[in-house]
């Protein structure tokens, strides 16, 4: 598995796409069509990603050879690195590639000085289990309305990081 930064627009396009593919077949049965709809219009369009990435978030495209597999989004959170995205195709799922990009996002933490990764995952999401069995543990529960009449009912996790370092900031 390799992994690209998304530094321009068409990259962008690429984790849209994937988005609409992986979003619409995992996360209808969890939160429903229109609700998928409206996240994927006002959360993960090409648009919202590069705006996402102006605001200081990296976006990560994983990639099985020369085919793009999936992506991840991490942003600084205090002294913690939010894994804000990580999706990967249903058919790369459960061979070990969900771990391997965690791993990434942890070896980012570290350069960062970050001391946990954490995350947000639907409280009816079957991937909580995942996220379980990679190390992360429930800290809370989040209710956020994100607009259109729609809310996000998550677990926030999180997973601590060896890290002899402090502080959570730009890339070193």
């Amino acid at each position: 598995m390799r992994f690209v930064p998304v530094e321009h627009a068409e990259q962008a396009a690429v984790c849209a796409a994937l988005a609409e593919t992986i979003w619409q077949e995992h996360y209808t049965p969890i939160i429903g069509a229109a609700q998928v709809a409206y996240m994927l219009r006002t959360l993960q369009s090409a648009e919202a990603i590069g705006a996402q990435i102006k605001e200081g978030f990296r976006y990560v495209l994983a990639y099985e050879e020369t085919r793009p597999v999936g992506y991840f989004a991490t942003v600084a959170d205090g002294d913690a690195l939010k894994v804000s995205k990580l999706y990967l195709l249903k058919a790369f799922r459960g061979e070990g590639r969900g771990a391997k990009m965690l791993d990434a996002c942890e070896r980012e933490a570290r350069e960062r000085g970050c001391t946990r990764l954490i995350l947000s995952v639907n409280r009816h999401n079957p991937t909580v289990g995942f996220y379980e069995k990679e190390g992360f543990r429930k800290i809370g529960t989040r209710l956020q309305e994100i607009g259109g009449g729609f809310a996000m009912d998550d677990y926030v996790m999180a997973r601590d990081v060896d890290s002899s370092r402090s502080g959570c900031g730009s890339p070193r």
